[in-house]
């Protein structure tokens, strides 16, 4: 028997033919085609395109995307598309005659070839970001506690879904000691790998902290300050900090800057007071500690703007 592993290349007729039969061919296009247009065009242009008639808009709406593309790319890379493009406006063929050979050189093959060889760059480039973002991906999970911790007298259920790779949503559980537990939950403003670094450290930071302070107004204040010091300019994170024992009936908590928490009663929902400001927003903020007394069967939810802001695609 080979100990080495078999690998069988995908054959590449029967991945298209694949491709051919998936239904949602046309949907995945047009999903791709308006992420294209919020990630190259900017507030500005949109507006200008809503006021265009729709021949000027086709016109506008491809230069606007040729220009972002070439800009877009590195310089050697943007060199090759514009000579490609030139390449593309000669029809005609050249022809070299000698006395035994004849060739035939077709300016058109030539942009094609260019064009297919920054595709394979570009492409060489997406592969290997992606590898390093499920890296980061794989360390953000490890990095995420159990999706129902078990505490005395208490039921809970934490769940996080990122919309890229990694980005900058927190939930953490955290054990102080036998009977005193914590809850976090953020979101760092931004997505993608700055948000997901930055939260990564605002966790480490919460976690090597919280056992120091007895007033959690004080220890979000200070959490404030150290995000303030090493964070990036114009960066912010909401913080929503809980904190309970076990077999009791009281809740403490801090909000900074997020959604206010929730509580569901048997025939009632009660929405909690707007927080303090995020961190980062001002370095000598201070925080207010509020409590809540949660009886038998009563939910306390906590959540995010993911919540919130979800719309499906007709929005």
């Amino acid at each position: 028997m080979n100990d080495r592993t078999s690998y069988s290349e995908p054959k590449l007729a029967r991945t298209l033919l694949e491709d051919m039969r998936r239904g949602d061919l046309r949907k995945t296009i047009r999903r791709d085609y308006q992420d294209l247009r919020q990630f190259i065009l900017n507030e500005e242009q949109h507006k200008r395109l809503k006021e265009m008639g729709r021949v000027k808009r086709f016109f506008f709406l491809s230069w606007w995307m040729l220009k972002s593309l070439l800009l877009k790319l590195t310089p050697a890379r943007r060199l090759l598309l514009a000579l490609a493009f030139v390449l593309l406006l000669f029809q005609d063929k050249i022809n070299f005659n000698g006395e035994n050979v004849h060739i035939v050189f077709n300016f058109n093959v030539l942009a094609g070839i260019i064009v297919l060889f920054i595709l394979m760059l570009e492409l060489k480039d997406k592969l290997l970001a992606r590898e390093e973002l499920e890296a980061g991906q794989a360390i953000q999970k490890a990095l995420m506690p159990q999706r129902s911790p078990e505490v005395p007298g208490w039921r809970l259920w934490l769940f996080t879904r990122s919309a890229n790779e990694v980005g900058g949503d927190l939930i953490d559980f955290l054990s102080l000691n036998k009977s005193k537990f914590g809850i976090a939950v953020g979101d760092v403003a931004g997505k993608g790998l700055r948000a997901a670094l930055l939260m990564a450290k605002l966790q480490a930071t919460m976690r090597a902290l919280v056992t120091d302070f007895t007033s959690l107004g004080t220890f979000v204040a200070k959490l404030n300050q150290i995000f303030n010091r090493d964070s990036l300019p114009n960066l912010f994170a909401s913080l929503l900090y809980i904190e309970f024992r076990a077999d009791s009936d009281t809740v403490r908590f801090v909000n900074a800057g997020h959604l206010p928490p929730v509580v569901v009663k048997k025939a009632s929902i009660h929405k909690m007071d707007k927080g303090d400001a995020a961190l980062g927003l001002l370095p000598g903020a201070a925080f207010t500690e509020h409590s809540v007394e949660l009886k038998r069967e009563d939910i306390l939810i906590a959540y995010s703007d993911g919540l919130t802001d979800a719309q499906n695609e007709q929005g």
